[in-house]
C-alpha cells in the first residue's frame, strides 16, 4: 500500500493467574493492599481484572495495577 510499510503493535502484560484466582475469591471483602512505591490501600474489594483491582473506600474506587501490588491482606 503506497510503499510504506504496516508498523504492528503488541501488548504484553504479566498476567498471574494464581493473583487473579485468589483475588476473585474475596471480591466485596475489606482488604489491605500495599503497593511497590510503599503506599497502602484499604478498602473493600468491589472488582478483579486481569491487569488491575478496584478497592473502594468512602465511595471512592482505586486502581490498583495487579503488578504493583507487594502483597494483600483481608482487613477489618
Amino acid at each position: 500500500m503506497n510503499g510504506q510499510t504496516q508498523q504492528t503493535v503488541e501488548y504484553v502484560s504479566a498476567y498471574d493467574p494464581y493473583v487473579y484466582q485468589t483475588l476473585t475469591s474475596v471480591v466485596g471483602e475489606k482488604i489491605i493492599v500495599q503497593v511497590s512505591n510503599n503506599s497502602v490501600v484499604k478498602g473493600v474489594l468491589t472488582k478483579v481484572l486481569p491487569d488491575h483491582i478496584v478497592v473502594e473506600k468512602n465511595e471512592t474506587p482505586f486502581f490498583v495495577r495487579t503488578q504493583q501490588i507487594i502483597w494483600v491482606s483481608l482487613g477489618s
